[in-house]
């Protein structure tokens, strides 16, 4: 008689083959509170708070060089002459978190497609939040601030740091509606293009030209390989390097060629699903008639092939390669930039230097009340208008909520900060050692302050 207990269960052995069961039980012994650690749905937001919290404890300890040092540890990376020497802090700030602007624009492209943001007129509304949403915090910063020495700090207050305004609305779980993280992706993202051109435009020390035709040839090749029949995979890598090199070259942040190469991923899929099924239907009973003849391992690989394919192409790429990277991104590399940009050392702060207050104030007034003010604002005005609408299930209250995390101003501050310091006469601005010009100064992690680059 058969056990009812078995019922549903696979005619396989539940244990790997030449497992050791002590070994194993201790495995799993590790693997299961971990992994229900990660399907809460808050568990990324955690960690990236977490990894703030520890940052910043550490700067201000006594062991607070070390904190510093870290970061500014050097890494090698390269063949022969071709090669790059930068800091530790550098790989995550510029290379790590392209891969979270890929996984955003991938989000974003999905949405235009296929979600809420399809109608020109749901996309109408988050364009005029982002920029309500910049427009006030610089105007109130500058009404606050009238020196000369003090205004240029305007775009400051700018800029939503898209990782922790992310985060802290993945801590609500699931009482925020998926329209409304959405909604503050569009608002941040367009945030951060903004904030990226004001660099660019008023704070770099300069624009190499040679650069944009990099991005260019980037985007020809981005553009050329689906008419070439090449679907999105590990070929992408090519052309996002190549544009992420003209960024750098131009001396924008070239993260923002993840957001290019997301919004320029094809959102449909090719086989689609009741393509899959006919295609795994077919590939398994040529799977089954390869078996009844008895047919070697190698024979079975091609109808196996046939069912990878299916299930890879049942889905958009877009889906595909955002599923993919997303545990990358809410669990790796979103701690790793808190714990790398938090660590700001509060000791040594002068409150009675000349323009602090207001400095203060503006960035301070400018992101707490500026940009929920802007956001809310405009959107209304856009709703009064009849221009854009508010997406499914977002009411006044939501779109204020938005206001209020796109408040969380850090990593494009932190970047025009570096950008204003990079236009001190002492900058070196011949660049780095193996890379081709830049144009700025960075501040060293942990210390608030830009030194020249010296060759």
């Amino acid at each position: 008689m058969t056990d009812p207990r078995s019922a549903g269960r696979p005619t396989h052995s539940i244990n790997p083959p030449e497992v050791w069961m002590p070994a194993h039980r201790i495995a799993l012994a590790v693997r299961r509170p971990i992994e229900r650690f990660l399907h809460v749905q808050a568990a990324s937001g955690i960690a990236l708070l977490v990894a703030a919290a520890v940052a910043l404890i550490w700067a201000n300890s006594p062991w607070h060089e070390s904190y510093g040092h870290l970061w500014e540890s050097r890494i090698t990376l390269g063949i022969g002459r071709f090669q790059s020497v930068e800091s530790l802090h550098f790989w995550i700030n510029d290379i790590l978190m392209t891969v979270f602007f890929l996984v955003v624009g991938l989000e974003i492209k999905r949405e235009m497609t296929q979600g809420a943001l399809a109608d020109v007129r749901r996309a109408a509304l988050p364009v005029a939040a982002a920029i309500g949403g910049m427009i006030v915090p610089a105007g109130i910063y500058l009404a606050l601030n009238t020196t000369p020495v003090t205004r240029d700090g305007w775009g400051v207050p700018m800029a939503t740091d898209i990782a922790f305004a992310v985060g802290v609305l993945t801590l609500l779980g699931s009482r925020v509606p998926a329209a409304l993280r959405v909604l503050l992706l569009a608002v941040a993202i367009i945030d951060d293009i903004g904030a990226i051109v004001v660099i660019a435009v008023f704070y770099s020390a300069g624009f190499a030209l040679q650069g944009l035709a990099i991005v260019v040839g980037g985007l020809i090749l981005l553009l050329l390989l689906p008419r070439m029949g090449v679907r999105p995979g590990w070929i992408t890598i090519l052309p996002l390097f190549v544009i992420w090199m003209g960024l750098y070259h131009t001396g924008v942040h070239p993260t923002l060629a993840g957001v290019i190469v997301g919004l320029a991923t094809p959102a449909r899929s090719w086989v689609g699903r009741e393509g899959f099924v006919n295609v795994a239907q077919e590939a398994v009973q040529d799977f089954e008639e390869r078996m009844k003849r008895e047919a070697d391992d190698h024979e079975l690989i091609a109808p196996l092939d046939r069912i990878a394919f299916a299930r890879r192409e049942a889905l958009s790429p877009a889906l595909r390669v955002q599923t993919t990277l997303h545990p990358w991104v809410g669990y790796l590399i979103m701690p790793l930039f808190a714990f790398a940009n938090a660590g700001v050392r509060l000791e040594g702060m002068r409150f009675d230097a000349p323009g602090a207050v207001p400095v203060l104030l503006g960035v301070s007034l400018g992101l707490l009340l500026g940009k929920p003010v802007g956001i809310v604002l405009a959107s209304w005005v856009m709703v009064r208008l009849r221009i854009g609408v508010l997406p499914a299930g977002v009411g006044w209250r939501e779109v204020t909520l938005v206001g209020v995390v796109a408040g969380i101003g850090f990593t494009m501050a932190i970047f025009i900060a570096e950008y204003r310091q990079a236009r001190h006469p002492h900058c070196d601005r011949r660049g780095r050692r193996h890379w081709p010009p830049l144009g700025r100064c960075h501040a060293p992690a942990g210390t608030g302050h830009a030194e020249p680059l010296r060759q």
